[in-house]
Parts: structure tokens; C-alpha cells; sequence
């Protein structure tokens, strides 16, 4: 990939306090930002025990399905976060930029758009190259001559299947899932009127 080494934490020290301020979206209310656009952010509600309860079933249903995980906004902020961690969060903005272009109804933004995310996502030195063969590579270049809706569709489902087989099982194994999980455990376990528990030290 085309990316500046300068850009990467250099030692495990620092690579540690990356996760670190990562894992504040999970805990602490921090926004998530990101090249897509707003992703949404996780929040801990202490006034709201249903909306708390709620977001509690959400997060333990992660672990349940990768599909489940990606239909969260929740979901999604928290799996983008922690794959910023890895340095390997091209693959899921690549599938989100395929799901708002899907979206598309007028073919002359299609067209454009379809050539956007191409060179940003596929092409040759693209800044956020996607794990692909060859051969789709080259099936979805093609495909841009006459841009549909569909044209990325091949390239999308290589990299969700990439990214549930690999990153997928990697994130829910992660300290920071973990702790999440554990804390929505704890809340769906209180009892209604009380708040959900404070947020784990980082």
C-alpha cells in the first residue's frame, strides 16, 4: 500500500498508547474520525437505563454474526476504530463506500463516483488499497466502462469475507472488545433503575 512510513508508530510503546486512545471511543464518548465521515459514536447512557439496556444487546450481539456487527452503526464505529489500531481500515471503508454507492440513483454521479472510489480504494498506488486478487482488480476495472450499482459487487464480497475471516475474529478477541463486552454484560445484568457502570480506566 501507498502509505508514508512516517505515519506508523515506530516502537510498541507508542503503537500501546495508540490503542489506548482508541479504546476511549469504546469507554469514554470520544467521536470517531474518519476519512468516510461521521461513523457514529458509542455511548454509555447513565440517565437512560432502556436506551442503555439496549445498546447493551447490541454490543454482546457483535459476537453473535460479523453481518450483525456490520448492520450497527454502533458496530461499525467500533470496528472502525479498532482496525485504525492495525493500520487496516481500508477493507470496511472500501465495503461502507460500496454501500453509500449503491445508494446512488442519478447514472452520472454513479459514473463519477464509481471512479472515486476506484482510485481511492483499487487502482494501482491507490492510497487505501484493498486486499484483492488480480483478477477482480481487473474485473471491476472493467466494470467502470459502463458503471452500475453493481459494478463493485465482487470486489465488496472479497473484502467482507477478508475482513470475516481475519479481522473480524481478531477484533472480538481484542482487550478492548473484551472490556466492552464485559460492561454491557454488567448493565444488562443491573437492575432496571440503576445506571450502567462506569466506564473502565484507561
Amino acid at each position: 500500500m501507498c502509505r508514508t512510513l512516517s505515519a506508523f508508530p515506530t516502537t510498541c510503546l507508542e503503537r500501546a498508547k495508540e490503542f489506548k486512545t482508541r479504546l476511549g471511543l469504546f469507554l469514554h464518548k470520544a467521536e470517531l474520525g474518519s476519512d468516510t465521515g461521521s461513523l457514529g459514536k458509542l455511548e454509555w447512557s447513565t440517565k437512560h437505563s432502556k436506551e442503555s439496556r439496549n445498546l447493551s444487546e447490541d454490543v454482546l450481539g457483535w459476537r453473535d454474526s460479523f453481518d450483525l456487527l456490520l448492520s450497527s452503526k454502533d458496530g461499525v464505529a467500533a470496528f472502525h476504530a479498532f482496525l485504525k489500531t492495525e493500520f487496516s481500515e481500508e477493507n470496511l471503508e472500501f465495503w461502507l463506500a460500496c454501500e453509500e454507492f449503491k445508494k446512488i440513483r442519478s447514472a452520472a454521479k454513479l459514473a463519477a463516483r464509481a471512479h472515486r472510489i476506484f482510485e481511492e480504494f483499487i487502482g494501482s498506488e491507490a492510497p487505501k488499497e484493498v486486499n484483492i486478487d488480480h483478477e477482480t482488480r481487473e474485473l471491476t476495472r472493467m466494470n467502470l466502462q459502463a458503471a452500475t450499482a453493481t459494478c463493485f459487487d465482487v470486489a465488496q464480497g472479497k473484502t467482507w469475507v477478508l475482513m470475516e475471516k481475519d479481522s473480524y475474529p481478531r477484533f472480538l478477541k481484542s482487550s478492548a472488545y473484551q472490556d466492552l463486552a464485559a460492561q454491557a454484560t454488567a448493565s444488562s445484568a443491573a437492575p432496571s433503575s440503576s445506571s450502567v457502570a462506569e466506564p473502565l480506566c484507561t
